[in-house]
């Protein structure tokens, strides 16, 4: 008699409502140099965590510095070794957790920002449903032709997945997302 098979240890199991984890959005400022991103995203894999957002970018060609945004869930004691580990790479300048808390209060998240390509396929009646959810949305029309749009989103992502669930009827065919963009309120530097 075989036993059923169990699915591994990995956070990828853990369900949203998993008691205890929390949302964080980490930017890590970094020497631009080679090996550095995969060093970072090792420390998450390494733990089992998933990266649910990753945008890399520089941000001070002078000095060669890179701001790395991740947005990860899980436990906060965990999420406080990766940020302790994270300080600890030798080309990571700082560490921020820009939600310091997990707090899901408006004033405690962080200014967040994604861009999003949305194509969507209709003829008639779904054409031009599409075209009135977008302006809704502020969704900005880049291509089209007689039988698809391309729109282009730029907000929050829960502002994108409400935009892309409301689509997904009319004709949804493809997305890309970039990832989120994100710095801290206030007038203070992070």
């Amino acid at each position: 008699m075989t036993q059923p098979v169990q699915p591994p240890a990995s956070a990828y199991f853990i369900t949203p409502e998993a008691e205890d984890t929390q949302t964080r959005t980490l930017s890590v400022i970094v020497d631009n140099e080679p090996g550095v991103l995969a060093r970072v995203i090792g420390l998450f894999s390494g733990r089992g965590y998933n990266i649910e957002s990753l945008t890399v970018s520089e941000t001070e060609h002078e000095r060669h510095v890179s701001r790395i945004t991740i947005v990860t869930r899980g436990f906060p004691h965990v999420i406080e070794q990766l940020k302790s580990q994270l300080d600890r790479i030798v080309p990571v300048h700082r560490v921020i957790d820009l939600t310091r808390d997990g707090s899901v209060s408006e004033a405690g998240q962080p200014i967040q920002r994604e861009l999003a390509i949305i194509k969507v396929a209709g003829k008639g009646d779904r054409r031009v449903e599409a075209l009135r959810l977008a302006d809704i949305f502020r969704a900005r029309v880049v291509d089209s032709s007689i039988e698809h749009f391309v729109f282009e989103i730029v907000g929050r992502p829960s502002k994108i997945d409400r935009f892309v669930a409301i689509m997904e009827p009319l004709g949804l065919v493809e997305i890309c997302r970039t990832g989120v963009a994100a710095l801290s309120r206030g007038p203070a530097a992070d």
